[in-house]
């Protein structure tokens, strides 16, 4: 595969350099990602990024954070099936960006694949059926899911401060959500959303870009059904999977490498690690 590689060489101003943000953009639009190299960036560079690219940035919440747009990606060491990054929230990002500080000298490469590669490979059966819309449920633990509203809702910063009402608000403020809590604190969630999208950056090309692939890595697996009544079931999924691993490719990192991601377009996963010695971090937000 060929990249699409922004190198330090020709934008001399490094990651403030005023073509770079161009640059970037260009490649967002014609091919859902980009790859910055050579540029040398520490932490504080990675964050000014994200904050280049971002208006809002937004978090994962059972993820640590490195600084205060920025965390840190640890996911075990097995394989992470593809998905969008916040793929079954209410306020999925449109940017996600990745920082290789120390690439792996062996594995753990991420794995690129463009939605809608994945879609025109699709017969007009499966077409049909993933154009419905689709409910994902499953239930969040009372942290994780005070930690993502305390993120989310504007009025608040901290878990400790959030209240039913703030609950109410973030649900009444975007539509085709709904809980039910438990004594426990936890509640099962769920979402109604599209799994076929357009990009935040236009056109009309729709795109298979979703979590149905993806890992639940710190998470219960979710359940996935159509608005027809029927489920995804474990079959269908690992079809996709074929198919989507047909056009899927990947990114040998360098030391200092940063991927920028259309979100909303092109989903994202990782080998197996084989070197150990490796720190990833990731930002995201939307436009």
């Amino acid at each position: 595969m060929t990249y699409n590689i922004l190198r330090h060489r020709d934008h001399p101003g490094g990651l403030t350099d005023p073509g770079l943000l161009a640059a970037i953009r260009d490649d967002l639009v014609r091919d859902g990602w980009t790859l910055l190299r050579g540029f040398d960036p520490d932490m504080a560079d990675f964050s000014g990024v994200v904050t280049m690219l971002c208006q809002r940035v937004t978090f994962d919440p059972a993820r640590n954070h490195t600084t205060g747009t920025t965390q840190m990606v640890e996911a075990g060491h097995g394989p992470i099936g593809l998905h969008i990054e916040n793929g079954n929230t209410p306020r999925c990002p449109d940017i996600v960006t990745f920082f290789a500080q120390t690439a792996a000298f062996e594995g753990s490469q991420t794995t690129i694949c463009d939605g809608r590669a994945v879609w025109d490979r699709f017969d007009d059966a499966r077409q049909a059926r993933w154009s419905q819309r689709m409910t994902v449920e499953r239930i969040l633990p009372e942290a994780i899911w005070k930690r993502y509203l305390a993120n989310e809702h504007p009025a608040i910063s901290d878990p400790a401060q959030v209240t039913m009402d703030h609950v109410l608000q973030f649900k009444a403020a975007i539509p085709d959500q709904d809980f039910d809590l438990h004594a426990d604190g936890s509640l099962t969630y769920r979402i109604v959303l599209d799994p076929v999208r357009t990009s935040v950056f236009g056109g009309d090309t729709r795109g298979f870009a979703n979590a149905v692939l993806g890992p639940s890595h710190n998470y219960q697996p979710p359940r996935y059904t159509f608005a027809d009544g029927t489920e995804v079931t474990s079959t269908e999924i690992e079809e996709i999977r074929a198919i989507a691993e047909g056009v899927t490719h990947e990114i040998n990192w360098q030391d200092g490498d940063i991927a920028i991601l259309d979100n909303t377009r092109v989903m994202h996963g990782r080998r197996a690690i084989a070197d150990t010695n490796r720190n990833l971090f990731i930002g995201m937000g939307t436009l």
